[in-house]
């Protein structure tokens, strides 16, 4: 999936500029579906802020770049179908192009969902590789849990029918009035970490953890953030050995003033001591290949640099995981040993990759 990023983010735009390079949730569904909602409850923005920080990308599409103030996160927001003199053609054209995963939305109390499934069925015919949730909101409109079930079986059959396949599936409440439906947004950020990692970990929630844990939390978006940068960098031959790097090091420096430990070269030296000599290595080597594959003429500038992108990415928030765990326990006396930074140096790649690809 982040491949797939990648290739996409290469294409220009119309007017011939490189598009910002951004894990883009696409979201489906007919009017009063919950679209905007299900963002709001996603990001934890208010409904006026979400409504200001939509742009229009299509003549009937808008998108939301969230963190506002530095995006690590689209959302792309289509038209609603059904709509009186609205043709979805363009949009769905526009949309697919330049998205990463699908959220299929539909209101459990509403079983008219045919033109959602022929949508679903002609993105599933021009992609069958996109991956696709299916968001069943209005869990509170239909109380009664057997006619819930009922309805959720019901739509959810037709969605897999129009896919080809059966997708995964979640359903929950974005009542204004109600609590928030913790549980059913949890389900759905798991989803997406399993979908897209780096749209995933911008979005889950931590709901428990170790004081360690809890202060990463803090400085997580930092971490996105470099780990952006180093995919961006590392699309083009040989840029990436210098950008990548760099970009790691800053990074680094960076997390040592946040956690109160200045970065120099004693604690560099110390820390990748600890992380061991077989992720170091294994790294570097991984880091050569890529560089070398991108200049293959042809295979190189797509996949070479595809794989190439998605490496830096996980390998740049690993970094950043295992170097925040290092600082937080040597700060407070008590560094971590070898297997321990290894294994979260490890737990961090394989979220933020995705390795099926």
């Amino acid at each position: 999936m982040l491949n797939r990023l990648f290739r996409r983010s290469r294409r220009p735009t119309p007017e011939g500029n490189d598009e910002i390079v951004l894990p883009v949730v696409w979201l489906l569904g007919k009017t009063g579906a919950g679209k905007s909602s299900l963002v709001g409850a996603l990001t934890e923005q208010s409904d006026v802020e979400i409504g200001n920080g939509f742009q229009p990308c299509t003549r009937t599409a808008r998108s939301y770049d969230f963190p506002p103030e530095q995006p690590l996160v689209r959302f792309l927001d289509t038209r609603g179908l059904g709509e009186a003199g609205y043709d979805p053609a363009e949009d769905l054209a526009a949309c697919l192009d330049r998205s990463h995963v699908l959220l299929i939305v539909c209101r459990l109390d509403d079983p008219v969902q045919g033109m959602l499934a022929d949508a679903v069925s002609d993105i599933a015919g021009s992609d069958s590789r996109m991956r696709a949730i299916l968001v069943l909101t209005g869990k509170d409109l239909v109380p009664d849990p057997d006619a819930r079930e009922r309805a959720e079986r019901t739509i959810a059959a037709r969605m897999n029918r129009a896919a080809g396949r059966e997708l995964p599936a979640v359903s929950l409440s974005l009542a204004p009035s109600e609590a928030t439906d913790v549980e059913g947004l949890d389900a759905l950020r798991g989803h997406l970490l399993e979908a897209l990692p780096a749209a995933g970990l911008l979005l889950e929630k931590s709901r428990a953890g170790d004081a360690e844990h809890l202060e990463f939390q803090r400085h997580k978006r930092c971490v996105l953030s470099y780990a952006g940068v180093a995919l961006t960098s590392d699309l083009a031959p040989v840029v990436g050995l210098v950008a990548v790097p760099a970009t790691q090091l800053k990074m680094l420096h960076e997390l040592g003033l946040r956690y109160g430990v200045k970065w120099d070269r004693k604690i560099a030296a110390a820390f990748l001591s600890t992380m061991g000599v077989s992720v170091g290595a294994r790294y570097a080597t991984n880091f050569g290949l890529r560089e070398l594959a991108k200049l293959i003429p042809v295979y190189g500038q797509t996949v070479g640099a595809a794989t190439a992108g998605a490496i830096s990415f996980a390998t740049t928030y690993a970094l950043g995981r295992a170097a925040a765990y290092y600082l937080y326990r040597s700060a407070h006396g008590s560094a971590p040993s070898e297997e321990e930074l290894r294994k979260v140096y490890q737990r961090a790649f394989r979220r933020s990759s995705d390795e099926a690809d």
